[in-house]
């Protein structure tokens, strides 16, 4: 049985990876409005990776009797002032994710809840990939960006990328 503080977190977590999705979209409609599609593609497919997260959570919820309580998404619209602001901003988010989420694993830890703690295991996992794409993006865009045929093939690769939906087994 999930205690009442792994339970919060958890519905705390769902309106996180959420608003993930969400702010992941405002970033993808900035990039549209800059003309670069396939920096949009690839912030639209990670929203889609984010609102997964979310019923991922909801569903290891409702698989163990634990109450889902959603809960209003903030305003994820933010300025930007260059390229780099978005992608900087997304790996500050994931690292705060990630936080998020080893906090839910310490409640869990603490209480013995074994179950919780091997369901957290694959996105103790998929933070660590979260947070290596995000700083990768930074890298190239760095490396190319003030260079319009390099921000253009960045662009192209990016536009690339397809959706896969996560292959966590509940």
């Amino acid at each position: 049985m999930t205690s009442e503080k792994v339970s919060a977190l958890l519905n705390s977590q769902i309106n996180k990876e959420f608003f993930s999705a969400y702010l992941y979209l405002d970033f993808a409609n900035y990039f549209m409005d800059q003309g670069l599609e396939g920096f949009a593609n690839w912030y639209k497919i990670q929203a889609q990776e984010e609102r997964d997260h979310a019923l991922l959570f909801m569903q290891y919820m409702q698989n163990n009797n634990v109450k889902v309580t959603l809960s209003g998404i903030e305003d994820p619209s933010r300025s930007y002032t260059s390229n780099m602001d978005p992608l900087k901003m997304g790996l500050e988010h994931e690292i705060f994710v990630t936080n998020s989420i080893n906090a839910i694993y310490e409640a869990a830890f603490e209480v013995k809840d074994y179950r919780t703690m091997q369901f957290l295991d694959w996105f103790v996992k998929e933070q660590g990939e979260e947070e290596t794409n995000a700083d990768n993006l930074i890298k190239k865009m760095d490396l190319f960006g003030n260079d319009s045929k390099g921000l253009y093939m960045l662009d192209q690769e990016l536009g690339a990328r397809v959706y896969s939906a996560p292959s966590l087994v509940l």
